[in-house]
C-alpha cells in the first residue's frame, strides 16, 4: 500500500528529551547516502526512483511510503526501520530472538501522504519479517488515488472500521467491510479506495520477497501521536 506524492512530514509530538526524538527521514537518508559516498544519480540507479524525488524526500519535502520506503532500503541495503532512526544513531546488529515490542494505542511512527495516513508499530525493531502499518485511507475514488502503486512481497489487509474498496490491475474491485479481510501480491498495481461516508481504518501487513538486510544502520525510536 503506498499513496501517491504530497509534500508532508511525519508527525513530531513533545518529549521528555527533545534531542532523543528521530530526524526527519529525508535527513537520515543524506547521511546514509553521504555515509556510502554515493551522488543522488547512484542512489537513483540502486532504487530506481527518479533523482528529483530523492532530492524531495531527503529535504523532506516528499512522503516516504511504503513503495518507497522498501525501495530505498533495499538500494541502501538497509533494514526498513533505519529509515525511522537519526543519522547521529548507530546501533549494533540487533538479533531478533525473543525480542518483543509493545505499542500502545495512538502511538507509532506516523507518516502523512495525500491518500493515506500512516502509522507504523514497532517501529524501533529492525530486521523484522513483515512490516505491520495501521493505515488512514483517505482516498474516495480511482481518479482521486491516481496511478496504482506496486511494490515487491505480499500484502495482507484487514479492514478496522468503514467500509474499504481494493482495486488492483488484475482483479475487479473488491469491497470490504469492518473484519473482512484480503491476502493479495502486492508487486501487481493495487489502490485502496474508501468506499464509506465516514472514516476508513486497515491493517495492513507487507512482506518483502527476501529477508530483510541486516547491516548496521541508525536505529529507531516509537512516535506518539
Amino acid at each position: 500500500m503506498t499513496a501517491n506524492t504530497r509534500s508532508a512530514r511525519p508527525k513530531r509530538v513533545a518529549a521528555a528529551d527533545a534531542s532523543a526524538l528521530p530526524a526527519q527521514p529525508g535527513d537520515t537518508l543524506r547521511a546514509l547516502r553521504a555515509r556510502r559516498g554515493w551522488t543522488l544519480a547512484e542512489l537513483s540507479e540502486r532504487t530506481g526512483l527518479p533523482i528529483s524525488t530523492l532530492s524531495k524526500v531527503e529535504n523532506n519535502r516528499m512522503s516516504l511510503t511504503y513503495d518507497k520506503l522498501s525501495r530505498i532500503s533495499r538500494g541502501l541495503e538497509v533494514d526498513i526501520a533505519d529509515l525511522f532512526g537519526s543519522p547521529a544513531q548507530a546501533s549494533a546488529k540487533q538479533e531478533p530472538t525473543g525480542r518483543r515490542s509493545i505499542t500502545r494505542a495512538g502511538e507509532g511512527y506516523a507518516l502523512e501522504s495525500a491518500n493515506y495516513g500512516h502509522l507504523f508499530p514497532a517501529a524501533e525493531l529492525r530486521q523484522k519479517r513483515f512490516t505491520p502499518i495501521v493505515a488512514e485511507v483517505r482516498a474516495r475514488s480511482i481518479k482521486e488515488f491516481g496511478e496504482l502503486v506496486r511494490h515487491t512481497g505480499e500484502e495482507f489487509a484487514l479492514v478496522l472500521e468503514g467500509t474499504l474498496e481494493l482495486h488492483s490491475d488484475l482483479y475487479a474491485p473488491a469491497r470490504l467491510e469492518v473484519g473482512d479481510s484480503i491476502y493479495f501480491d502486492s508487486s501487481m498495481g493495487h489502490a485502496y479506495i474508501n468506499a464509506g461516508d465516514g472514516p476508513c481504518r486497515v491493517l495492513s501487513v507487507c512482506t518483502e520477497a527476501e529477508a530483510p538486510f541486516a547491516v548496521q544502520a541508525p536505529a529507531a525510536r516509537k512516535r506518539n501521536n
